[in-house]
This record gives C-alpha cells, sequence and structure tokens, in this order.
C-alpha cells in the first residue's frame, strides 16, 4: 500500500468514527439526554472532524515537499497550502 494510501485510509477511520459520534449525539438527542453530555459528545465528533482535516492538510504540505525535492511542481502553491490550513482554524 502506497503512502498517499495510507494516508486516505488514516483519514476514512477517523471520518467513520466522526460518522459513529454523530449517530449517537442524534440518538442522544432523540432520548432527551442531558445536554452537557450531548455538547461533550459533540466536541468528540468535532475534534475528530478536526483531525481529519489537518491529517489532509498534513498530508498535502508532505506531497509538496516530496514534489519540490524531486524537481517537479508542488501540486498545491504555498498559499493554497495555507488558505486550507486556516480554513480549518
Amino acid at each position: 500500500m502506497g503512502t498517499e494510501t495510507d494516508s486516505w485510509a488514516e483519514v476514512l477511520v477517523r471520518l467513520r468514527r466522526a460518522k459513529g459520534q454523530l449517530a449517537a449525539v442524534i440518538a442522544m438527542i432523540e432520548a432527551d439526554r442531558d445536554r452537557k453530555d450531548v455538547v461533550t459528545q459533540l466536541a468528540a465528533v468535532s475534534h475528530a472532524l478536526d483531525r481529519a482535516g489537518f491529517k489532509i492538510v498534513a498530508d498535502g504540505i508532505r506531497q509538496c515537499l516530496t514534489e519540490q525535492r524531486r524537481g517537479h511542481v508542488p501540486p498545491l502553491s504555498e498559499a493554497e497550502l495555507e488558505k486550507l490550513f486556516l480554513t480549518l482554524a
């Protein structure tokens, strides 16, 4: 399995975890659970999504650096990478 494939696999694991956590939040609301518990679980969903996004950006940076070292044009410019990063902030 290649590095890019491995990276996407890690992202998918994080997103699937977030999907499960979001399903739990929905179930908690439907069951009229305590708001504190719902918000705590919702924070976990948010954290999982953030980690997936940061993983994607970090892999993009790694890919660009690798392409530069090989003398190729990176797929994203520094400005594009910065914009992606700030989108998550």
